[in-house]
Parts: C-alpha cells; structure tokens; sequence
C-alpha cells in the first residue's frame, strides 16, 4: 500500500497559521495522496472502521513542516573549517577553495548530511544554493529525501578573491539552462529551479542580466542571489558602479517579485524604497550575519513597508547549524534593543518561518499553513518537557523562545515521513556522519 495513501493525525492542538491564526483543539487532520483532504472535529470521524492509517499524538502540537529560504547544501560539509572571520576573508582564505575542490562523492554526502539535520528540526522546504560543479549531484539527493525545494547551481564568471574558482559566461549560462530544462518542476512539481548568480563581486552585468531575463522566461524559476551583507562588499560595488548594491540591483533591471535577496543589511533608504516598489524577497539569516560580524538587518522596517522577509540558517560553516528554532529565537530577540521589546512578536516570527516563507517563494497556495488542500508538510512537537512554559496560553511564544530541535518528534513531507520519533527515515545517521570525515578527510587532502 502506497504510504501516503489515506492517512489520519489527531494531535493535541493544531496551529494552522491560516488567515485567522487558529489555533485548534480536539480537532483532527486528514491526508490523501499527501494533500490536506479534511480538518475536522475528532468526533466527527470513524476512527474504528477508518480506511487508513490513524495516528494518534495526543500530547503532541501539529504545525506546518518550516520554510528556510537561504541554505547552502554544498557547505555543510566545511563546518567549523571557517569560524572567527568576516565574510570576504571567509570566503577567499576557506570557502571557495572548499567549495572548489568538491568532487561529486564530497558534494553528496554535504548535501546529505544538510537535509538530514534540516529534516530533524522540521525543515521540510528550502531555497538552497549550491557551488558551480556537481548540481545534477544536489539535485539527485533531494529528489530521493523527500524535500521540498527550490535549488540551483552558482553561477559565477569573475572572482578576484579567488581566480580558481570561476566559469566563462557562457558555460555559466549554459549548464544553468540545462539544469533548470532536466530539473525545474520534476517530482510533480515538489523539486524547481532558482538560478543563483552568487553576488555582485562575482558576476558581471552581463551575466546578471541574461540570468534575470531567463527567469523571466521560464516560468515558476527564481532569482536568488545575495546583497549587501557585508560593509566591505558595498563599500567596493559603490567605488565601481558609484551606488549601492540593491541600487545596482534595480538600474541593471534584475529587481522583481522572482528576486530572492539574502541578507540586505546595509541598505539606504532608497534602497528599501526600491525592495518594496519591485516586492523583492528578503532572505534574513540573523545567525550568519551575527557569527560573520556582518550586522542586524532591519527587519522591522522591512516588515513595516511591508517588504517580503522570510528566514534561512545560510550554511554550515557559517551559522555553525542549520536549525530553524535558533534563527527563529534570533530573528525576534536582536531587534528588540533597536526597536524595543514589542517588536518581532513571536507569532510574526513564527510566521516567517511558515506562511511568509511560502509567500516569498509563491508557494502560499501549496505550503506554509495547515489547510484543506495544500501539500501535508507537517511537524509534531513535543512540548510536555521540564524546559517548556507549563501551560499552552501562548504557544508561539513557546516555540520561538523555549523551544529546540529536540521537541521535533515527526515531521512530513507531502504525506510521507521522513522523521519518526526523532530519527530520520531516510537516512542511516551514523552512516551520513562516518562518511562526511571521510569525504572531508579526502577533500582536505586535495587542495
């Protein structure tokens, strides 16, 4: 019997995060071919004579499965390789000699070891981007977990930090193309396509435009680069294009609702003015940009203006995890002494994590809340734990401040487990680990 056939969940409560943010009690969820088909009172089910799977997580809370919109599977294997630096020196002097060296054995068993630790914290979406080899590589390893994805390889044609590790325009153009044609909306649609131009400092004008026009082009793909991370990073684009980095961004004509900007911490006023006119996408990564020294990107101004932001640990050498509850926890709490203790409630974080996630990828009508119709990418959380407020009074309030991945008991992924009791069912974990020192053992020894 196909797994994901009729399946029924009755949890404790249900935080929908619908347009009302109901929160539901004695209620439960019901599951066909990996769609919500039913959310209904328990009481109006048969669960005696039900045709399909029940199961019962009476102590559990059920939430939708978490959105992270800036992750970079092809890293994971290089954690704590590149700690204590900013992010130019992190770049030249680690990263891009790592990500070089790749081969597609290293490459797989990084992307493995990413969507195993992504799964255990209730990830079940990402935006990823990958390195410049080796794509097919990512791709294959999501299709077989289960994730939901958007992911592309990096397209890079310059590089003075690192002159190695760089492509002409064309072949960056090229196999971009031919992935995006083998790749976008395979798996039913689950797997698309982001093109991802890795930054200003690395790619030409040439190439960012020609890249924003076969989005244009091919429809349901993203834009997805970074912007305005570090204060060195803008202080070169101003002295060679005489004007910030978003600001660039627009006059090139690369600035649309399909761009995906990770970062966008140092920006100007007529930056923010032209993130809001295009509805550009914020990737806020509060984590990476704390550990990098880059800054607090202005959420809260962002929000304001009502400028799409949704959240993403960004990668593993970086952060140095991939866990949605520490950049849900950060998100809120470092813009509190800026704008004060009001600002980043825990249910508009929470909502970042979820909902404005799938907004920002145009996925809201599939994903993001729990509702009849959209794909089950689910989670249960264990919250009955000595460490949790002893009532439910506020339970996003719970999840953002008391809560860890330790509480992520089952998560789902369009009707499939992918996590049961907190262990990965795709996934030998000891296994993923002994081969990552391998991988890394060997990588090392290439460069």
């Amino acid at each position: 019997m196909n797994m994901k056939t009729k399946i029924l969940i009755i949890p404790k409560k249900i935080i929908t995060v619908n347009m009302q943010n109901e929160i539901l009690e004695n209620f439960a969820v019901e599951i066909i071919e990996g769609k919500i088909s039913k959310i209904d009172k328990k009481e109006n089910f048969n669960f005696t004579s039900y045709n399909g799977q029940v199961y019962n997580f009476e102590n559990y809370i059920l939430i939708p499965g978490f959105i992270q919109t800036h992750i970079h599977l092809c890293q994971t294997l290089f954690r704590g390789l590149a700690d204590d630096l900013e992010l130019l020196d992190w770049l030249q002097k680690k990263i891009f000699r790592f990500e070089n060296t790749h081969n597609k054995e290293s490459i797989r068993t990084s992307a493995q070891l990413g969507i195993a630790e992504l799964f255990s914290n209730g990830t079940t979406t990402i935006l990823d981007m990958g390195t410049i080899n080796h794509q097919g590589i990512i791709f294959e390893e999501l299709i077989s977990s289960k994730m939901r994805a958007y992911a592309g390889k990096c397209m890079m044609n310059e590089n003075e930090l690192y002159p190695k590790f760089k492509e002409d325009l064309k072949s960056s153009l090229d196999t971009s193309i031919d992935l995006a044609k083998e790749f976008h909306n395979c798996k039913n649609g689950k797997i698309k396509y982001a093109f991802a131009p890795r930054f200003v400092l690395s790619c030409s004008e040439n190439l960012l435009r020609a890249t924003s026009e076969i989005v244009k082009e091919m429809q349901g793909t993203l834009f997805h680069t970074h912007a305005s991370e570090n204060i060195s990073e803008v202080e070169i684009i101003k002295e060679q294009f005489g004007m910030g980095n978003i600001e660039y961004f627009g006059h090139i004509g690369v600035l649309s609702d399909r761009t995906m900007l990770a970062h966008c911490i140092h920006v100007s006023e007529n930056e923010i003015e032209l993130l809001q006119k295009f509805q550009t996408r914020v990737l806020h990564c509060p984590s990476a940009n704390l550990k990098l020294g880059s800054g607090i990107a202005p959420i809260p101004r962002y929000l304001e203006k009502k400028i799409s932001v949704s959240l993403g640990a960004d990668g593993a050498p970086c952060n140095n995890n991939l866990n949605v509850f520490t950049e849900m926890r950060l998100a809120s709490l470092i813009q509190k002494p800026i704008y004060g203790p009001t600002t980043m409630d825990s249910l508009s974080t929470f909502k970042l994590a979820t909902i404005e996630g799938a907004k920002a990828l145009h996925l809201e009508k599939e994903i993001g809340s729990i509702e009849v119709n959209k794909k089950a990418d689910l989670v249960l959380l264990d919250l009955n734990k000595f460490d949790k407020p002893l009532n439910d009074e506020n339970l996003y309030s719970t999840i953002v401040y008391s809560t860890g991945k330790d509480s992520v008991k089952e998560v789902m992924v369009e009707g499939e487990w992918v996590v049961r009791n907190g262990i990965s069912t795709i996934f030998d974990e000891d296994g993923i680990v002994q081969n990552g020192k391998n991988e890394l053992k060997k990588l090392l020894g290439r460069i």
